[in-house]
């Protein structure tokens, strides 16, 4: 039978907890963008000394202890107590300090709260019915948080002492808002007798679960390490239809579970009927008894794009991704439908009327889909589920695949055996599978009840979670990849073009567009100044530059994209990309295609798009002799004037590239994302902007146009880290001009 967790979960802390998941971090380094109160009553120390189960084993392995003190909350990490606590080993027992000498520091905390020995502490642990963990100073007794932990169970290995060292190996957990939640269950202080000179108590060492994590692409973008949570750089992303194994984004809850290769064939799946009829199969009879079929599928997280809504609406909790955590891949395995079926599920015809309501007493001994649900959960606790309708739709292609692009499952996404829902949120898709129940109600962990929610602008940090439905299907998005501006565009050096037409003002395609991104040149573009040399070094307006731009757009559900709008005015005017023809020999993805299997469109689809950008007034200074260096900007006009560069003391004359998508459905993107802010950061679908800026330099062989955004790629852009260094070199200058001001050095 399953073991389900309580239906009612601690609701305040349920509230805070569904909430972030991850780091939120300096925009310009994780957004690869390129375009890229105390518990509600004190409890006291419990008398329960009742022993129950061993915790569970340790897997074998490597080894690698790691020294645990706590670090500050200042270091700001998202993530919930996703993991906090998720290790393989209880903590060393130690002596009771019976007869430790009292500090000779005052114990000035609150005194309402009782102390407690580290002595008791230990005797809540995971046996008791009432666990605590301990943090800095301070003991919490979790009793009521165990059901709404993501982590499920594991939570309790940190029971009965403290929770510091998880947190020191899931860093993703050292977040302000973490502490808050932790702070509800609250219930006393460490005694003073069991507290270092440090006011905290003796380090302890504990297991790294994520020493036997499968080594990563290096050109991966991690978000956060332990968990790993990763995106493919943009220059990688869509370079090919299917993206590779080693390069498909990375995300992850907890550690990757070990599942020996020559064993993999007798791992088991556990199926569980709506009435306890449960029947096992191992990953040899999937294999063997049952037809395979391969199904192309684009996998996207609810929070891609996150770093979007973060920068355009307002602050968001959860992994700052860029537009990279989705990828698109061929999955090999079986049919979902067939194994309930042999497992003996019967349900209503599609054709009988639909129950309304809770099923009581079912027809016939038949029940009806449209009321129950496919819980899934994997190896290492993670839990979710899909409505049984979309299980059983034979166009719906839910498989349990073990073979992703023509190879065995990787480690990192599900091997031996995982779920794969094609449009639906990646979160469904769960990985490392070992357990299906078929049940009257979606699955009751934290993932599928608060995590994977998306509420109104207004409704703030602490929605009603029970009010929302869980994100299944995905709205229509779309994202530029990469963009190309000026003379790479008129020597075809984009590599999806060929040489262009000079009688032409706009690059001809190629035929046989060559995707090999690893081919694009890294280097600042230019565009020469045409210009005499009397006149000034830089032109008043830019010409009308080519562009090349392309990317990505995908609808869930099984919707086609049927068109891409791109702006390069930032929305006032509009043109139509060219959608690439990734399923040779097909339409639509169908089955009939050599890249594209199943029954609908599962997969993302790739725009390319070439046009010319609008002219640009430029900011630009002579040189004078008048102007002279201030605290505020160190230079002067006529530095800035023989550098090429235009006066970085006035605003940049920029425009913004837009793309937006629209599926066969009419679906289409909001325009911006404050009007779908959420706190979660969840389906931050809304157009794709980048902005793009041109600048006055001197390359070295003549003066001419830069064309720069934030962090992007292709031979007409660069990053800014000169204008970064720049703004430091400022900075600097000022410092040490307040530090001489100051006559004592500064401080």
């Amino acid at each position: 039978m399953a073991t389900r967790a309580p239906k009612h979960f601690a609701t305040t802390a349920l509230r805070q907890l569904s909430r972030r998941d991850a780091p939120e971090l300096t925009i310009y380094q994780y957004c690869r963008l390129r375009p890229r109160g105390l518990h509600t009553s004190a409890r006291r120390a419990s008398k329960d000394t009742t022993s129950g189960a061993p915790p569970p084993k340790l897997p074998t392995g490597r080894k690698r202890l790691v020294q645990a003190r706590a670090a500050p909350f200042g270091l700001a990490v998202g993530g919930g107590l996703i993991a906090s606590v998720l290790a393989y080993s209880q903590l060393g027992e130690e002596k009771p300090k019976l007869d430790s000498a009292p500090p000779t520091s005052t114990d000035d905390r609150d005194p309402s709260l009782p102390r407690y020995r580290l002595v008791d502490v230990r005797k809540h642990d995971a046996s008791s019915s009432e666990p605590w963990v301990a943090f800095e100073d301070k003991v919490y007794n979790i009793t009521d948080w165990i059901a709404a932990h993501p982590g499920g169970d594991v939570i309790l290995r940190a029971a009965g002492g403290s929770i510091e060292p998880y947190w020191n190996i899931f860093t993703i957990h050292k977040a302000p808002h973490v502490r808050e939640i932790l702070q509800q269950y609250l219930i006393g202080f460490i005694d003073m007798a069991d507290l270092g000179p440090d006011g905290l108590p003796a380090a302890e060492s504990i297991e790294d679960p994520f020493v036997s994590d499968p080594i990563r692409d290096p050109r991966l973008i991690t978000h956060t390490a332990k968990p790993r949570n990763a995106e493919p750089p943009n220059e990688e992303l869509d370079r090919t239809f299917r993206t590779p194994n080693e390069l498909f984004y990375v995300r992850h809850h907890m550690w990757v579970p070990v599942v020996e290769e020559t064993k993999a064939g007798e791992h088991v799946l556990t199926i569980e009927l709506p009435d306890g009829d449960t029947k096992e199969y191992t990953l040899d009879d999937l294999k063997t008894k049952f037809p395979a079929h391969k199904v192309t599928v684009a996998l996207q997280c609810s929070g891609n794009r996150r770093n979007d809504m973060t920068r355009h609406a307002g602050k968001t909790n959860g992994l700052q991704w860029g537009v990279g955590a989705i990828s698109n891949a061929v999955w090999e395995g079986v049919r979902l439908s067939d194994i309930l079926a042999d497992a003996g599920l019967k349900v209503l015809d599609a054709t009988s009327p639909t129950l309304k309501g809770p099923v009581t007493t079912p027809t016939n001994d038949q029940d009806d889909a449209n009321a129950l649900h496919v819980q899934f959960t994997g190896l290492e606790a993670y839990g979710a589920s899909i409505p049984l309708a979309k299980a059983l739709d034979p166009r719906g292609d839910v498989l349990l695949a073990f073979g992703m692009n023509g190879e065995t499952l990787p480690r990192d996404h599900g091997f031996p055996l995982r779920a794969v829902v094609p449009g639906h949120v990646a979160a469904r898709s769960v990985k490392w599978l070992s357990k299906i129940v078929v049940s009257d109600e979606e699955s009751t962990s934290q993932w599928q009840r608060r995590d994977y929610k998306s509420f109104g602008p207004n409704e703030g940090p602490n929605p009603d979670w029970d009010r929302a439905p869980s994100i299944q299907e995905m709205p229509v998005t779309s994202a530029i990849t990469g963009v190309w501006v000026g003379d790479c565009v008129r020597r075809g050096r984009v590599p999806w073009m060929g040489p262009t037409d000079n009688s032409q003002t706009t690059p001809q395609q190629n035929s046989s567009p060559i995707l090999d991104m690893a081919a694009v040149s890294k280097k600042v573009g230019f565009t020469p100044n045409s210009t005499s040399p009397a006149e000034p070094p830089c032109p008043s307006t830019t010409p009308a530059e080519p562009i090349a731009l392309q990317g990505y757009a995908y609808s869930g559900g099984g919707r086609a994209i049927s068109r891409v709008d791109v702006s390069l005015d930032g929305g006032k005017t509009w043109d139509q990309a060219e959608l690439v023809n990734d399923c040779v020999g097909g339409t639509n993805n169908n089955n009939n295609s050599e890249n594209c299997f199943g029954n609908k469109s599962w997969a993302w689809k790739r725009w390319r798009y070439t046009g010319n950008l609008p002219i640009l007034s430029l900011p630009t200074t002579t040189p004078t002799t008048t102007t002279t260096s201030t605290t505020t900007d160190p230079t002067t006009a006529a530095e800035r004037s023989s550098s090429g560069c235009h006066d970085r003391t006035k605003p940049k004359h920029c425009t913004t590239v837009v793309v937006k998508a629209t599926d066969d459905a009419y679906n289409t993107q909001p325009e911006n994302h404050r009007g779908i802010y959420n706190v979660r950061g969840n389906l931050a679908t809304a157009w794709h902007r980048v902005k793009i800026c041109p600048r006055c330099t001197d390359n070295g062989a003549g003066r001419g146009l830069t064309w720069s955004t934030g962090e992007t790629y292709g031979c007409g852009f660069r990053k800014e880290a000169e204008e970064v260094r720049e703004g430091m070199r400022r900075q600097g200058v000022m410092a040490a001009a307040a530090a001489n001001g100051n006559g004592n050095g500064g401080k």
